[in-house]
């Protein structure tokens, strides 16, 4: 115990506060129990320190659930010892890692009402699947890889604020005139589409793709069996499986073709896929944005994010792929967006979208209200036309 208590004070005091989330202005921390949800390497352990580092240092302990000391230790039995201290801030990584999470994380919230606990888990954890429903105790909220505007207010230090929907499609000219009076949008835009959603660029940006396969690979090979129940023969199928998509996307699946090619029936290749999304591995679109779930196959599949696209197709990255992969990615983080019968994204059942170059027109979207052009290549919007870079202000 004394082990964890003097690695959790020195990760406080390595911690910095310099540049937070947009996470933390979300979050009630008066909640008793706190779930983070999100992919791997998108900064969740990083969060937790910083959390950690606002608390008062004696009253407060962080460690995570894949130390060797919770294959000999109980987590309820360290959260009794720790309460019993004089404990009030529990801070628990990686709780995916520990085979009884669901049921001791049940036990401490109904028995130590005065702790409050934070943890965090892959983003393929489904805390209410378990045999110990969470949900009606944990507040849980997803942590999202680095919006472009993170991207540059961490990297370069800028202090830009986050623009909802509708500042965006007001296409109003102070607001251009405001983030242009700093930097130019096309300055750094390219960078961030390849290297800039996963905040560990800032390491090595030299590395960074190696280090993003290596991010894959742990996920389908650790994550995802630390979750659910697959053995190494589905492992290898579902590496196989986002090699095959990765090349195609965005992509209208064919399941039977799938199927065959894996050597898997149809509703294991369904499986493997919404494995593949809640892993933030691939992004399903649907017509329905309320229907994702592995009896129903996504209508087009995407990479979850750009920055995948470079890595694992290297030279090969489509154009027009990227585009649409960045926008479906930044706006689906607050927005629900489906397939429209006309156009590239259906947004809140209400906003038509039609992505594409600086030339693009209204033709697919002609007739249509509420609908717009979301152009890359261009520094300002006009009209119905947007800069594809600003909505990655959204958060």
């Amino acid at each position: 115990m004394e082990r964890l208590y003097n690695l959790s004070r020195s990760k406080a005091e390595n911690a910095t506060l310099e540049f937070k989330r947009y996470l933390f202005g979300s979050i009630d921390f008066n909640n008793r129990m706190i779930g983070i949800k999100g992919a791997r390497g998108t900064g969740k352990t990083t969060f937790l320190l910083q959390r950690l580092k606002e608390l008062p240092p004696d009253f407060s302990l962080y460690f995570s659930l894949d130390d060797i000391f919770f294959s000999a230790n109980q987590l309820i039995s360290v959260a009794e010892e720790f309460v019993r201290k004089g404990g009030k801030y529990l801070l628990i990584d990686e709780v995916h890692k520990y085979p009884n999470w669901s049921q001791e994380l049940k036990n401490i919230y109904d028995n130590l009402p005065e702790l409050t606990v934070i943890f965090t888990s892959s983003s393929a954890l489904e805390i209410n699947k378990g045999k110990f429903d969470l949900s009606r105790r944990a507040v849980v909220y997803e942590l999202q890889g680095l919006s472009f505007r993170e991207y540059l207010n961490f990297k370069y230090r800028t202090d830009f604020q986050i623009l909802s929907l509708d500042q965006i499609l007001a296409n109003q000219p102070e607001i251009y005139t405001q983030i242009n009076s700093v930097f130019k949008p096309f300055q750094y835009f390219e960078a961030y589409l390849q290297k800039g959603y996963y905040p560990y660029f800032i390491e090595n940006e030299q590395s960074y793709w190696i280090r993003l396969n290596e991010t894959i690979n742990q996920v389908i090979e650790n994550d995802l069996p630390a979750i659910t129940n697959i053995d190494f023969t589905s492992i290898m199928k579902i590496k196989k499986l986002v090699f095959i998509i990765a090349s195609l996307v965005p992509y209208t699946p064919n399941v039977n073709q799938l199927a065959v090619q894996l050597n898997s029936t149809r509703d294991t290749v369904l499986k493997y896929l919404q494995l593949l999304h809640t892993a933030h591995i691939l992004k399903w679109l649907t017509q329905d944005s309320w229907g994702i779930n592995f009896l129903n196959k996504p209508d087009k599949l995407y990479l979850e994010n750009t920055n995948l696209a470079f890595a694992l197709q290297n030279e090969r990255v489509n154009t027009g792929s990227l585009r649409e992969t960045f926008f479906f990615n930044q706006v689906a983080m607050m927005h629900q967006v489906s397939l429209p019968k006309k156009g590239d994204f259906f947004v809140d059942n209400e906003f038509t979208f039609e992505v594409g170059g600086k030339n693009k027109t209204k033709r697919q979207i002609v007739n249509l209200e509420k609908a717009f052009i979301v152009s890359d290549d261009i520094d300002y919007g006009f009209q119905n036309k947007i800069p594809l870079w600003l909505f990655g202000f959204l958060y």
